[in-house]
């Protein structure tokens, strides 16, 4: 009779460990974030942290210059950050916190249509943004590094 008791409260501990690790993240979702392509924060539980160093888009995937050219840039960027975590076992679904490196502030307007483009469920990362003077390239005007958080366990 205990070893059943025993059983039977292993399983219903596991289905209850299964069932909170099928939402291991949570978006803090605002109504000013949502618009503008940001979570105010991520919480996550389980998974394997994969940390992204800082992308940089000063050419395409072809060896093209994108210099000057920020949507560009920002698009070889999220690819980038995409090909990375798939090489973890995950995808952009998995990224769950960004920090944006830009040499304009007004740059960010640009961004937003962009990060909707790459996160088309409305599951954005938290995001930080620094404006700053310069970066390594002549013509570079934006890096982005990331946090993903791949699988439940």
């Amino acid at each position: 009779m205990m070893k059943f008791r025993d059983g039977l409260a292993a399983l219903v501990c596991g289905s209850l460990f299964l069932a909170s690790a099928a939402s291991a993240r949570d978006y803090f979702k605002t109504d000013a974030g949502q618009p503008r392509g940001y979570s105010n924060g991520v919480a996550t539980q389980g998974g394997k942290t994969v940390w992204i160093s800082g992308q940089v888009g000063i050419k395409d995937e072809q060896g093209k210059s994108m210099a000057g050219d920020f949507e560009g840039q920002a698009r070889v960027i999220f690819r980038a950050i995409d090909a990375a975590a798939k090489r973890a076992g995950g995808s952009m679904k998995d990224v769950v916190s960004i920090t944006v490196y830009l040499t304009d502030p007004r740059l960010l307007e640009s961004l937003i249509p962009i990060r909707h483009e790459f996160w088309p469920e409305g599951n954005f990362p938290a995001s930080t943004s620094i404006t700053v003077h310069s970066l390594p390239f002549v013509g570079m005007m934006i890096e982005v590094s990331a946090v993903a958080v791949v699988g439940d366990q």
